[in-house]
This record gives structure tokens, C-alpha cells and sequence, in this order.
């Protein structure tokens, strides 16, 4: 029976030699856009590929848009999470465009630790990151291929698990409590985006998991 193990490492070895060609061609930095829904694995194909590369890893988590109050996500539709739910802005403009530069890439993630402050939204960490130039730029989390930044992306992975697989993994990492809610207000815009926006046969690559 074939496992997830053998899978990554199938998919991780096309992956990339399909990144060394395309670096071959292009004379500079390549973005690298791994998506996937939550709990499907990402963080595991993200490390293998750093491992093979000069690689800036950015996390996009980092950029949740925490200055919007929690209770005002309830307020939005579906199409309004996705456009909202990080600073593609801030992104676009401490991160990706100074790598492609050649530049250092500094910026401050939003501190979830610390929990909700007294107006509903979160804080931001007080030491910032830091990324120097690499040849590949890997930015991973959901929604990593959105529009909002497809003009920067050259390369383009999903990561594909079944959904109860999925929740199964993030019970096992999650607050119950947390995740009843993150599950209530986040599970339809990850179907909306990955059947209307950005659905499999819009990625370059798709890693598949039964």
C-alpha cells in the first residue's frame, strides 16, 4: 500500500527537478506558491524543499490580517474572508518584492500567542524576522496561490489530502474549542477557494494523497 511518506518523497523528487529546471531558465530569484488546505501537509513538502535549494522560506501565516477585530470575520461573506484574511500588501511589499531584489526581506508576524486584545484584534511580535536573498522564494500556507499575488508567483503546488484526513491531523495539534470555531468560520472559504478560485487544475503540480 502506498503511505503519504511515499507520496512526499515521489512528488518531492518531480518537484524538484521541475524547480531546477525552471531556476536554469531564469536568471533570478523564482516564487514558489505551496497551497494546500489546513492539516494537509504542507509544512512536510515545504522542509524537503528547502532542504534541495538556497531557499527563503516565508510562512504565510505570518500575515494574517490581525488588526481586523475577531468578531468582525462572522460579519463578512465567504468572498470577503479570502480577500481579507491576510496582508497580501504587506507581503508583496517587506517580502517577496525585496527578495526578488535581491534584498533582505524583514517583517513582524502577528502574535497569536498572546491572544485577543481588548478591541478583538491581535498584536504583532515584537522581534521581527528575517530572510536573506535565495534563488527560490517558497511561500507556504493556504492561499498562497491566490490572485492577489499571482503576478509574483512562478510556480505553483497544491497539496491534496482528503478533508477528513485533514481535520483528523489538526484535532490532533488543535484546542478543541479553537477548532470548533476555526471550523465554523474558515471550512467554506477553503471549498470556495480551492473549487472556484484556485480549484487542482490550476496548479502546476498537485500532490496527491488518498
Amino acid at each position: 500500500m502506498k503511505t503519504d511518506s511515499d507520496s512526499i518523497f515521489t512528488a518531492s523528487k518531480n518537484i524538484v527537478a521541475q524547480l531546477q529546471s525552471l531556476l536554469a531558465k531564469k536568471q533570478a530569484p523564482i516564487v514558489v506558491a505551496l497551497d494546500g488546505g489546513s492539516g494537509a501537509g504542507k509544512s512536510t513538502l515545504a522542509s524537503i524543499i528547502a532542504a534541495e535549494f538556497d531557499t527563503a522560506l516565508i510562512p504565510l501565516d505570518d500575515f494574517f490580517s490581525a488588526n481586523i477585530p475577531d468578531g468582525k470575520w462572522d460579519t463578512f461573506t465567504v468572498e470577503e474572508k479570502l480577500k481579507y484574511v491576510f496582508d497580501w500588501n504587506r507581503l508583496r511589499r517587506h517580502v517577496v518584492e525585496p527578495l526578488l531584489e535581491g534584498r533582505p526581506a524583514t517583517w513582524h508576524s502577528f502574535d497569536f500567542q498572546s491572544g485577543l486584545r481588548a478591541d478583538g484584534t491581535y498584536g504583532m511580535e515584537t522581534e521581527s524576522k528575517e530572510q536573506k536573498p535565495a534563488r527560490v522564494i517558497l511561500i507556504e500556507g493556504a492561499y498562497s496561490a491566490s490572485p492577489e499575488i499571482a503576478d509574483l508567483v512562478d510556480f505553483t503546488i497544491l497539496v491534496d489530502a482528503p478533508v477528513m484526513e485533514r481535520h483528523a491531523r489538526l484535532e490532533a495539534r488543535e484546542d478543541h474549542d479553537f477548532l470548533k470555531r476555526w471550523h465554523q468560520r474558515w471550512d467554506a472559504v477553503e471549498a470556495y477557494y480551492f473549487d472556484q478560485v484556485r480549484p487542482k487544475r490550476s496548479f502546476d503540480f498537485v500532490v496527491k494523497f488518498n
